[in-house]
């Protein structure tokens, strides 16, 4: 088929007319002529991913061969190869962009020492970065909280958002949003998404499809809008921002036909935790997932958003909603221009991008079948967000999950926490916030139990983190803020709280009440993780939850309770109150929405996003293109990666009596290997940072010390919930060989490296999942090891492990850590690496023994395309965009 195209003869280029302007259109309709087609087969995704390949064709970012092989594309015969994508813009947030800011600055202090100009190192492409996951909940249940904790951030946070600051002006097509405003996802859903956007090129106006790559996993959440976006680490994001495509592995994609309608009493967050589970089950990692079907015309879009949110909880790299109907009313509704709203649907429609309910149904790799009506009221925990829970189910699943631990706890002797009490419960804004229906809902069921006389137990820490803004204001407008503060859930803060790990001390006698009995206790949030040792270390079950979930569960009080049947509490005279009492039904959630949310709460909101308060602008973090490193900054230090950077990449080798640091199970996440929250005061970190003289009380967390590197490098594999199968306890520990000598991860580490002894971490399956944070790859590198053996790897975090250089390997079939027997005292060499490179070849590797036994394995060579080969072979992505800046 290849040699019957004739690219040099094509030119895809249409226009569209709008008002005075007549744009470039790349028409991917257009190919039709070569033979493609019918374009409508294609899934919408690929459509636009192939509007891409042909709009930066003529740039030479995109081959002839890469159109052709999408353009080919066929369900039954997805090609085994790699295209490039260039999205319109990149979007940040603090915990990731502050290290993605670092090296862009560490990268101008090595042009300067070079000879180079810093001042030409700036972003390629638009980068907006959104602070937000750094305001803690130290502070709530009082309507000083949100002073108090925005004011302790900016204190906390001084060194890192005076580095922004200067960021800010020192960089050309860079823009931050300053803390306050809300959280990356839903800035990004209510007010940057422009769905279609507009450049010049080769002196045309060229029209095409807005599209990003962001640093939170959860930027997907833009898929519900119709916009093509994804996390991916910090790593790989700098080197988009700086010019470099992105390779994307061309993805089989899976579609899901919606049908029917959600049931009464039923939310989009019970929806969006069955979807999870059962697509985790059916196994989406590294696939598009694309919704359609009858169930669509049922679903706000905000629905839609929440759905698309947590598609990295179900392995996928994506959840597409195309563009409909529905997202011109949600523009419309979000304050977006007419003019705006029109061109989106103008150019959609031309492109074939408009999904109708009367559309022919694209080919699939595979389709599922979804019945909302199906969908009951659950939970999600307590570790996984797939592990899904209908509400009668919850006791027993606690008590079966934790059985051992419950034995050994001590009840309490006075009223207060016990087992399976809740002690945090959370609206935090990773998931729901963005969903009017789930947020007014909340407000109706505090509401009604406020007149019944109920109020949270005592024991529970209850906080409500909105997304944006505008949350806050149509709360207000409705009236049903207040009813929510008379049950302790004020406004903490706008920024991923506690489902990044945020969620502040738990009240003193509680949390000693936890420490001194034992206690399994629990937490019940609305966002997307809840991961072991995510949310608060003293809370070992952690539940995902509606936002009226989140309400009731504050509440009863407790998790063990089956709030089907059950009731919540008493009322002034003495009646059992339950939750079917008290659930708003759908018309009361609808007739409130549409009373309090118009357009114009979003036009005031973002009216000055880009501003800031008098704090921020009260920063100064300088004016010069070079920023000025502090040596005794404890949050900002000059990272390695670039200071004894060579012109030339060193050759690449075998590797040799390697020692193995690790060995893990199944499902070791991001945060296991490079932990957020809490710095425990005996810690590498922790007494690191006392060793300069830091209180433990002025530790703040991981995540904000992540510009670093001694931090974050003491921190890898720190998590006091990983389990290294070389020891026989719980966190960072590992056995030093050949000694055998038990002691911290990173010391160990450091004795390798005086020594010169190259590492090797082996791993299970899943490796890596969780929130794409670039420090677990960096933190790799930093300890010393050289490749990482899996059964298989989650997709972010392998391309982070090749972005800084760390050879990611996969075991054969039926092939694993502990099928070979490993125990940790083994040496182990890996050979096939010095030789010419191919994309998933097989390399060996051989394991010695103490008692002189040794076998040879086959391990899968996880550099999947040519890039990746390059970027391994350059040191990392970063290395190769800064040799390209040196040679000119």
């Amino acid at each position: 088929m290849t040699a019957t195209k004739d690219f040099s003869r094509f030119n895809p280029r249409t226009t569209l007319q709008a008002g005075s302007t007549t744009y470039t259109v790349f028409s991917v309709q257009a190919l039709e002529q070569l033979g493609y087609g019918p374009i409508e087969r294609l899934p919408y995704s690929l459509r636009i991913l192939l509007e891409n390949l042909l709009r930066h064709a003529p740039q030479g970012l995109a081959a002839e061969t890469d159109i052709d092989l999408l353009a080919s594309w066929r369900p039954d015969a997805v090609p085994d190869a790699a295209v490039p994508f260039m999205p319109a813009r990149v979007i940040l947030q603090d915990f990731t962009g502050v290290p993605a800011l670092v090296d862009l600055a560490a990268m101008r202090s090595a042009l300067a020492r070079h000879g180079g100009d810093p001042a030409s190192m700036n972003p390629f492409i638009p980068v907006d970065l959104v602070i937000d996951h750094s305001v803690q909940v130290d502070r709530c249940g009082s309507s000083e909280a949100l002073a108090v904790n925005v004011g302790l951030e900016m204190t906390r946070n001084r060194e890192r958002y005076t580095m922004l600051h200067w960021g800010q002006q020192a960089f050309r097509n860079f823009r931050v949003v300053p803390p306050g405003t809300g959280i990356v996802h839903q800035v990004n859903l209510e007010y940057l998404a422009s769905v279609v956007t507009s450049g010049e090129q080769d002196g045309e106006t060229v029209l095409y499809p807005d599209s990003v790559l962001g640093t939170d996993s959860h930027t997907t959440m833009i898929n519900g809008l119709g916009v093509m976006g994804w996390g991916v680490g910090g790593i790989e994001a700098e080197a988009v921002l700086l010019g470099q495509p992105y390779s994307l592995q061309i993805p089989e994609v899976v579609g899901v036909r919606l049908a029917g309608a959600l049931r009464p009493g039923t939310t989009a967050t019970d929806l969006v935790l069955t979807i999870t589970r059962f697509l985790r089950a059916k196994g989406v990692v590294g696939r598009f997932v694309e919704f359609f079907g009858p169930g669509l015309q049922h679903l706000s879009l905000p629905d839609r958003a929440t759905i698309a949110n947590m598609a990295p909880e179900y392995g996928a790299t994506m959840g597409f909603f195309p563009v409909d109907d529905e997202t011109l009313r949600y523009l419309r509704a979000s304050g977006r221009t007419p003019a705006q709203v029109e061109l989106v649907e103008r150019y959609c429609r031309q492109q074939g991008f408009f999904y109708a309910p009367d559309s022919a149904e694209p080919s699939y790799s595979v389709v599922y079948d979804i019945g909302l009506d199906a969908v009951v009221p659950s939970l999600a925990g307590p570790k996984r967000p797939q592990d899904l829970l209908p509400l009668a189910g919850v006791r027993a699943d606690f008590e079966q999950q934790f059985a051992p631990q419950l034995a050994a706890s001590t009840p309490p002797a006075a009223a207060g926490p016990t087992n399976g009490s809740v002690v945090i419960a959370a609206i935090t804004s990773c998931t729901n916030t963005s969903n009017p229906d789930v947020m007014i809902g909340a407000g109706l069921l505090a509401r009604k139990a406020r007149a019944r006389g109920l109020t949270s137990k005592p024991w529970v820490k209850t906080s409500l983190a909105p997304g944006s803004r505008v949350v806050t204001r149509y709360l207000e407008q409705s009236g049903l803020l207040a009813d929510l503060e008379a049950l302790g859930f004020n406004v903490v803060g706008y920024g991923c709280t506690t489902c990044i790990g945020n969620s502040g001390p738990l009240d003193e006698p509680v949390s000693a009440e936890v420490r001194e009995r034992n206690l399994v206790v629990a937490a019940v949030l609305s966002g997307n993780r809840n991961f072991e040792a995510r949310i608060h270390p003293q809370v070992r079950a952690n539940y995902l939850a509606s936002p009226p979930l989140v309400v009731a569960y504050a509440l009863a009080g407790t998790v063990l309770i089956d709030l089907d049947r059950e009731p919540l509490g008493v009322d002034a005279e003495g009646r059992p109150v339950y939750l079917r009492e008290i659930w708003p039904d759908a018309e009361e959630i609808r007739a409130a929405v549409r009373q309090s949310l118009k357009p114009d709460l979003f036009t005031v909101s973002y009216g000055s996003v880009f501003a800031g308060d008098a704090q921020w602008n009260e920063l100064h973090g300088g004016s010069g293109d070079l920023y000025q490193w502090d040596a005794d900054s404890s949050y900002i230090r000059e990272p390695p990666f670039f200071q004894e950077l060579s012109p030339d990449p060193r050759p690449v080798a075998d590797i040799n009596g390697a020692r193995i640091l690790a060995l893990f199970g199944d499902s070791i996440t991001t945060d296991h290997i490079s932990p957020a929250g809490a710095i425990g005061p005996q810690t590498p970190a922790g007494l690191y940072l006392q060793g300069l003289g830091i209180r433990p009380e002025d530790f703040n967390s991981y995540g904000s010390r992540r510009g670093n590197h001694e931090v974050m490098m003491r921190g890898t594999f720190a998590n006091i919930r990983i389990r290294n199968q070389m020891v026989e306890r719980e966190g960072g520990w590992t056995r030093h060989w050949p000694e055998g000598e038990e002691m911290p991860i990173y010391e160990a580490a450091m004795r390798y490296r005086e020594k010169g002894t190259p590492l090797v971490v082996f791993a299970g399956r899943d490796y890596g999942t969780g929130s794409s944070r670039d420090w677990a790859a960096k933190g790799t590198l930093l300890l010393g090891v050289r490749a990482v053996v899996a059964v298989s790897f989650e997709r972010i975090h392998r391309s982070n492990l090749v972005g800084m250089g760390v050879l990611p390997l996969q075991f054969a079939e039926g092939t694993d850590a502990a099928s070979l027997g490993l125990d940790g005292s083994e040496t182990v060499s890996l050979t096939g690496i010095g030789g010419e490179l191919v994309p998933g070849q097989q390399l060996s590797l051989r394991i010695d023994r103490a008692d002189g036994r040794s076998d040879i394995v086959p391990v899968r060579l996880r550099l999947d395309n040519a890039m990746e080969i390059d970027y391994y072979r350059q040191g990392g992505i970063l290395h190769k965009v800064l040799r390209q800046r040196l040679a000119g």
